[in-house]
């Protein structure tokens, strides 16, 4: 896959990052922490990739988990 089909979301701690890994496991949508892409500013030098159509369905479970996000981009 190239990286336009996905999207980063951004949080302020690794932990966050990885409650959000833990909650889209559960869900069974594909994700993978990554680094935090260079043209993007974050607290936290860890991010969650995900493929651009369970964008909706990530932020979600972010959000019923009570993980604040700092942010959504896509990656061109």
């Amino acid at each position: 896959m190239s990286s336009g089909e996905h999207a980063v979301i951004l949080v302020h701690s690794a932990y966050h990052a990885l409650k959000i890994e833990r909650l889209l496991g559960a869900r069974n949508v594909p994700c993978r922490l990554v680094p935090v892409p260079r043209q993007l500013s974050s607290d936290c030098g860890v991010c969650v990739r995900v493929h651009r159509s369970d964008v909706d369905i990530a932020l979600a479970a972010a959000r019923e988990g009570g993980v604040e996000i700092q942010g959504c981009h896509s990656l061109e």
